[in-house]
This record gives C-alpha cells, sequence and structure tokens, in this order.
C-alpha cells in the first residue's frame, strides 16, 4: 500500500511539473501551490487563505500562492508526503495522521492537560524549533500549532472511566492510546470522516477540541460532551514547505516569509482559543449536556495515562529519537503553563 501511495504521489507531482506548478509566469511571478485539509470554512484555512496574501503583499506580487481546501490536492494523510514529492509546494496537515512517521514530535500529542490551544500552539512551536527533529528534515517546516485540550464527545453520556469500556471512539495518533489506556476501543479515520461515522454509529464516541464540534458540525450527532480537559491532550499541525522550492526562494523573500510566519504562530493559537470558546456555545445552542468529572474521576483519569509518557520515551529509544528529553522539557512547559492559567 505504501508503494502505491508512493507512485501515486509521484504521478501528481509529475502532473504539477507539468500544469507549471512552481514555476515563474510571464511577468517572473513565483507561483505557489498550498495544500490544507482543512475545509475553507474552517479558521484554519481562513488563516491560510490570509497567509497566502499576506505573503503576496509583502513581496510586492513576486510570490503567488493558490491555496487548494479541504484535501482538494493532496488527502490529509498524503499532504506531508505530497510536500516532499512535489505535489504541493507548500502543505497544512497533521502528523498525527501518519503513524510512525514522526516519532518524535508525536511526544506533543500527550494527555499531560493542556490548558488551551494558544498555550499548546506556542509549546509546539517552540519544541519543533528547538529540537528541530530529523523526521522533518525531508521538508522545511515553516511553523507549526496545536489545538485546545482533547475531550470527548459521545452519544452516551460518559461520566466515569467505567462508561468508556468497550466505547468505539474515533481517534487518531497518540489519542488512541488514550482511549486504549481509558478501556475504549480506538478507531482511526481523520477528521473530515468523523461526521457520517458518528452519524451511522461505526463509532460511538469521537475524542477531539470542542471546536471540532462547531468547525466540524460534529455536535449535531453526539448528544453529550465530557470535560476531560485534566488530561487534555493536543494534535500538532504541521505548515511545510518543498526543501527544494524553499531553497531556490531568494534570500529576501525567504526573510519575508519567516517573518510572517512567526506572526502567524500567535494568529493560530489564538484561532483555536477562541474556537474552543465558541464551540462550546455552539453546543448547548444545540442543547447537549456537557458533563463535568468529579475530582476523583479526574485524579483517576490522570493515573490511567501516566504511563503512556514512559511508554513514548521508551519507543522513542527504540528509534534513536531524544524522547526522554524531549518529554522532559515538554512535561515541565505544560505544568508551567497551568501554573500561570
Amino acid at each position: 500500500m505504501k508503494n502505491v501511495t508512493k507512485l501515486c504521489l509521484m504521478a501528481l507531482a509529475s502532473m504539477a511539473l507539468v500544469s507549471g506548478c512552481g514555476k515563474s509566469d510571464g511577468n517572473s511571478a513565483i507561483n505557489l501551490t498550498y495544500s490544507v485539509f482543512f475545509p475553507p470554512t474552517h479558521v484554519q484555512c481562513k488563516l491560510a487563505d490570509e497567509w497566502a496574501v499576506e505573503i503576496n503583499k509583502r513581496t510586492s506580487g513576486r510570490v503567488k500562492i493558490t491555496v487548494y481546501p479541504g484535501g482538494s490536492l493532496t488527502k490529509a494523510p498524503q499532504c506531508y508526503e505530497g510536500v516532499v514529492a512535489g505535489v504541493s509546494d507548500i502543505g497544512q496537515g497533521v502528523f498525527a495522521y501518519n503513524k510512525g512517521r514522526f516519532p518524535l514530535i508525536e511526544g506533543l500529542d500527550l494527555p499531560l492537560g493542556y490548558p488551551d490551544g494558544a498555550v499548546a500552539t506556542r509549546i509546539a512551536n517552540a519544541m519543533v524549533m528547538q529540537f528541530n527533529p530529523k523526521e522533518v528534515q525531508d521538508t522545511h517546516i515553516m511553523y507549526v500549532h496545536a489545538h485546545g485540550p482533547g475531550i470527548l464527545a459521545s452519544k452516551k453520556p460518559v461520566k466515569a472511566m467505567v462508561d468508556l469500556k468497550g466505547l468505539k471512539v474515533r481517534a487518531t495518533g497518540f489519542s488512541a492510546k488514550v482511549v486504549s489506556s481509558l478501556g475504549g476501543s480506538p478507531i482511526g479515520m481523520p477528521q473530515g470522516e468523523a461526521y457520517e461515522a458518528l452519524q451511522k454509529g461505526v463509532v460511538d464516541a469521537t475524542m477531539c477540541p470542542v471546536e471540532t464540534l462547531k468547525g466540524w458540525k460534529q455536535a449535531e450527532v453526539i448528544n453529550y460532551v465530557t470535560d476531560s480537559q485534566c488530561i487534555g491532550y493536543t494534535t500538532t499541525f504541521f505548515v511545510t514547505m518543498n526543501k527544494e522550492k524553499w531553497s531556490a526562494l531568494p534570500a529576501d523573500i525567504q526573510k519575508i516569509i519567516a517573518d510572517v510566519n512567526q506572526e502567524w504562530v500567535v494568529k493560530h493559537g489564538q484561532a483555536w482559543l477562541e474556537a474552543d470558546v465558541e464551540g462550546r456555545s455552539y453546543v448547548k445552542s444545540l442543547n447537549k449536556e456537557i458533563l463535568s468529572l468529579s475530582k476523583s474521576e479526574q485524579a483517576l483519569w490522570i493515573k490511567t495515562v501516566a504511563p503512556l509518557v514512559q511508554d513514548y520515551i521508551e519507543r522513542a529509544k527504540e528509534k534513536n529519537v531524544p524522547g526522554d528529553e524531549f518529554a522532559k522539557v515538554l512535561v515541565a512547559e505544560v505544568a508551567k503553563s497551568q501554573v500561570l492559567k
């Protein structure tokens, strides 16, 4: 299956080259393509559009970026490899959709109790830039961002960990391990497939940030939200560029893009924070019930998922990446942010 995917990506890359993507037009503009898996109505896709416009503005029209939303150029699981292969020049996708591909960065998704998306984005971006993982050296990472604390949204009420036993829960990447630890049965699928899966009963629940319940309209097909922020995990999103295309850019344009990237890290984080507030309001507007865990249940959930940190460290060691150092810094940063909040 992996070979088939690579062949498909190579074919798409060839088609992209033939169509002139990434080439200069008669006015010497640099034309770039940007694959985004978020739907066009999602705030994170709108930020991608605004980023492209800002790059065009600050380069005085020298760089023109065409955004392809909703996975229309490369589907979410193929987005990163699509950038590597040149199917798209730039891509915004999810590290967790490529299981085992990013062993160090996977640690960012640990259930450490992230307080909100602004904090998660700040920490995730700083960690990736500090450690500069080998696993992303085949592209030029622009920046990363991360959603607010993952919670549980379900058709049946989940007031205690025992209620999760056997529950089919949509979860990807590290959140699947969280679900398993709590006694549920994780089922992996991209976010875009979750609505129909919930609607048809393929899954009974989903692990997601509360913003997803509005951004992807999933509140329509669930009945309850369990506030499990005590073990709030995040999911990290990348914005990355084909390495050769980046290297070919003039130095002044690279500087402009780098400057805009730093501004957009803050914008993405703030957008995640605001989207969670809107998501919670949307859930209430549909008369869905938000459940709180008792203090004893919170303690139980935290204790139950705690071994996942050591598990991550051991698996990272097997792949010769510094998971122990990464986890140590990450845990300290999240703990610090919780105190500040």
